[in-house]
Parts: C-alpha cells; structure tokens; sequence
C-alpha cells in the first residue's frame, strides 16, 4: 500500500472537480477577494470568540454532517470560523483539544510566512536573491550554473531543480535519505541539478529546509525562535513544539507542532491580508502571490492546482491552503471570509471538504436562531468526541504468565527491539523499546498504561505526540495492541501477538504498509 503524501490525485485531488458547481449558486453573496463582513476584525490574540453558526450566516445541520464525515476520515480535529468567531471546533477522541499535533508539510508554509517577513523586516533585500549568497560558507558539491542560479523564490515555489524523488503519488525516497543523512544542508546541497531552476514543479521537502537554514543566518537565532519573535508572540501562540536536524536547524520541510486553534489563527493572519491588530505582520503583495498561485502543479489528473510561497491554491474558485501528509490543512476562504483547520490520520478529498463548506454557508449576515440544528450540531460533536470502548475478550490465565517479561527482537521493519506487558494487578501497562533509524544512535524507550476495558489510556509524551495504548485478548495465546501516537498524524499502530511457551510472535505493518512478522522470546522478568 502506497503512501500518498497528500493523497494520490485519484484520492485527494479528483473530487475536487465537483466543487466546481457549488460556487456558481454563493456567487452573488460573494466579491473577488474581499471578505462578506464589512465588521471591524476581530484578533483572536488571548483567545477565540465563539459563535453559533447561524449568527454568521452558517447552517448547524449542514456542519453537523461534516462532522459526521469527519468520522469516515480519521479527522483528529475539525474546526471552522468565520467573521473571526469559531462556529465549529470539534475534537476526535482519543485526541484532545490540549496536545499539539504535528502539521507535516504544512510546516512548509509557515517557514514561506518566516521568509516573508524577513523580507518585511529588511533581512532579506529580495526573493530574487541567489540561494548560495545566503550559504557561502558551505563547501557544495556539483556546483554548475543551475545550481548557482538557484533563488529564494524558486525554493518558496518548488523550482530549483534540484534532484530529488518525492512524488505525491509514492515512496518519499530523498526525503528519508535526507533524514538518514549527518548533515541536511549539506545532503540537500550536494544533490544533483535535474532542471534549471524556474523550468518546473518537483515536490522537495529540501527546498524549505534550506530556507530554514537561511533564516537561521539571517537572523542570528533559530527559525523557531524567529517564529516565536515576529509570529508566534504576536499572534498569541505559546504552545509548539519543532524539530532540529543534527545541527540544530528547525526542520523546513514538517516537523512543526501546533494546537489546532493555533493554526486557524495563522489561516486567519492571512485571512486579514497579513494584518493582525492593526499593525502589518506580513506584506499583502506576499498573501496575493500565495492565493493566486501560478506555479503549475504538472498533475496528470485532477483539478487547476497552482503552487507558490509553500500554498496550495486554487485560483478560479478563490481557496488556498497549507497542507500536509495525511490531511493536516490550513483552509483559507477570502470571500466568504472562513479560516478551517483539519487535523487527521487518514487522507479525505480536498474537494469534498469544499463542498462541505461552501454548502454550509448560507448568508453573509445572520441567520435566524435554528434550534433543532444547533441541537443535532451539539450532538455530533459530543460523539465523537466521547471514546466508545471496543470489545474485550476474557482476561486468560496466559496474562498472568507473561506478565513482566521481556521480550526481544532482533532488527526488523516494525522497528521493535523489545517489549514488555504487565497484564495484572491494578496498574497495566506496556513499555516498548524502538530501534532508532540511526544504528550508531540508542534505542527509544517508549512506555506507559495500557486499557484493558477497550478505551486507549495515555502515556508517555513522544517526539511528536502522546502514546495512548489498549489492548484486547482474542483467545488464549493471541493478545492485540492497538497504539496511537496522538497529535502525530499517523496511523493506528495495530500489533498482534502471539504467546507459545517463552516465545512470541509479532506481527504490525510497518511505515510503507506491509505486513511484518517477527519472533522473539523472553528472557528474564522486568
């Protein structure tokens, strides 16, 4: 099973086509650009205002369906606002609204947002500069007239024309090369010239890495502690979480973790022009180039997709976005004057999403007071916000005699080193040990409770989110472990385990979706 990084054009892409029609009947509600409410803005900054959706002109039942899909589409959170008033703010148990969650690429944007005001703050004199200018003291290999002519701007718009496989469609293969690689930078700069830069679109989570590790020169400070200075700090952000390559630079590429209302407040900064409480954060001729994009995207399939300053655009039907790996989307809608926030672990059409949203948009003033649908509104969240516990089996005399012991593994592609189950007395709980992607690196630790009566119980707080862990016997010897790394944007981690005497077999799939089995055996008490 493939990967798609923001789902193959077949799967995210193709719906989008049909939110061609939905906005033809908002039309006369709407302006080229400008937003529906002529209100003084309101700046989330301490905290978001709340509304009911009818008050800004929205239906509760449409977005009560919405969130019904968000069920089918393993969406950790959902919200909606508009006039500058959350209407909907939904969160998908087990995860809560209080734990960040990882954005993926959607990191890529903010780092445009960085870019943009260095520019502002005269760091940068101008996009238009050469990459290498920025750069001078690395030592690069391959050095020919493309990569010299490399600019910022063809980093923000997916142009340099660096060698480099990362399809949307498939395996990330220079990605995780990067990853594995001693030093990024150097990784990225040292790869080849496939193109001469500005000729063409190629996906390259290295072209925002290297604009982080210009930031970094530019301004004498981190990018995340650029951020939290000239974007974080205003906005009223103080809860993120980045991840550093090996020396230390915040990760361009993803790696950023922010609450969900966090990220709607960076959709709203470009809602409002690059305005936030009266004072210009980020220049307006910067977010025009972002939400009317005219970088071609080269899809086979699907719709009108353009690309600039690290935003998704689609022009003709006035929508732009941050988006990363498994749905993490930042939705900015200028002329109806709507920020959306999806968090998830599962990939949904952009499109559909769309229709969902523009169906939902009534007026551009209020509506009057709908009670039925506010009721059925409350109801959908209040589910899926509530754990429902699923099915155990009987608790066999097979816990007792595996409790505590440890099992090891030799290396294999679930990453497992050992682990350990203690299935008895009134504290159960699973303490796993990971290989780590670097051989010459100590292995993770990684331990906590685990839900015996089939609802997730959390644990330790990881690199990019907290283990919440359950498990369930199916007979005597097969025991389940169904493990989510909440706020991480990954998968269930399904791992089934089969006892025979002091050995175990251990079956997962692994980060590309194959099937793995692995046997191990105990060799002493925990």
């Amino acid at each position: 099973m493939k990967n798609p990084r923001f789902a193959a054009p077949r799967i995210v892409l193709g719906a989008v086509m049909l939110a061609a029609s939905i906005w033809s009947a908002a039309a006369q509600n709407k302006s080229e650009d400008k937003p529906q409410a002529s209100a003084e803005s309101i700046w989330p900054t301490k905290e978001w205002q709340t509304s009911t959706p009818e008050e800004q002109g929205m239906d509760s039942a449409a977005l009560a369906r919405l969130v019904a899909f968000g069920t089918s589409r393993s969406l950790d959170s959902l919200l909606i606002a508009r006039h500058g008033r959350i209407v909907l703010d939904a969160y998908y148990a087990p995860y809560a609204a209080d734990i960040p969650h990882v954005i993926n690429s959607a990191t890529k944007a903010v780092i445009g947002t960085l870019t943009a005001m260095a520019v502002k703050d005269g760091l940068l004199d101008s996009p238009d500069r050469k990459m290498l200018d920025f750069l001078a003291d690395r030592s690069v290999a391959d050095l020919d007239d493309r990569k010299k002519a490399i600019t910022v701007q063809n980093l923000l718009d997916m142009t340099s024309g660096i060698d480099w496989r990362e399809p949307m469609d498939g395996p990330f293969v220079t990605f995780f090369e990067m990853e594995r690689s001693a030093d990024w930078v150097k990784f990225i700069l040292d790869r080849p010239m496939s193109n001469t830069p500005g000729d063409l679109f190629n996906y390259n989570s290295g072209n925002p890495h290297l604009l982080s590790a210009i930031l970094t020169k530019l301004t004498g400070m981190s990018t995340s502690d650029y951020a939290k200075a000239r974007l974080f700090g205003p906005l009223g952000i103080r809860d993120w979480n980045w991840r550093r390559d090996p020396q230390g630079v915040s990760t361009g590429g993803n790696g950023l973790a922010l609450l969900p209302r966090d990220m709607a407040k960076i959709g709203y900064l470009y809602l409002r022009h690059g305005e936030w409480e009266g004072k210009t954060l980020v220049p307006p001729a910067w977010i025009e180039k972002a939400s009317h994009a005219t970088i071609n995207m080269n899809m086979k399939s699907g719709p009108d997709l353009r690309y600039s300053n690290f935003f998704w655009a689609l022009p003709n039907k006035n929508v732009y976005m941050a988006v990363g790996y498994h749905n993490q989307v930042i939705m900015v809608f200028p002329a109806l004057d709507i920020v959306v926030v999806t968090t998830a672990r599962d990939f949904y059409s952009l499109g559909l999403m769309v229709n969902y949203i523009t169906d939902a948009v009534k007026s551009g003033t209020a509506l009057a007071p709908a009670p039925d649908g506010a009721s059925v509104l409350a109801n959908a969240i209040r589910d899926v916000s509530t754990e429902k516990p699923s099915e155990v089996g009987a608790t066999p005399e097979t816990a007792a005699a595996i409790s505590g012991k440890i099992y090891t593994f030799p290396g294999n592609g679930l990453g497992v080193k050992s682990l350990s189950l203690t299935l008895t007395g009134p504290q159960p709980r699973i303490d796993f040990e990971f290989y780590n992607r670097d051989p010459g690196a100590p292995s993770r630790r990684v331990g906590g409770p685990i839900g015996l009566d089939g609802l997730y119980r959390r644990g330790d707080a990881t690199q990019v989110g907290i283990a919440a862990v359950k498990g369930s016997w199916l007979n005597d010897h097969t025991f389940v472990i169904q493990r989510l790394i909440l706020g991480a944007g990954a998968a269930e981690q399904k791992y089934t385990l089969s006892f025979d005497d002091e050995k175990l077999n251990l079956r997962g799939t692994d980060w590309n979706g194959r099937d793995v089995s692995i046997d191990g055996g105990a060799w002493r008490k925990s």
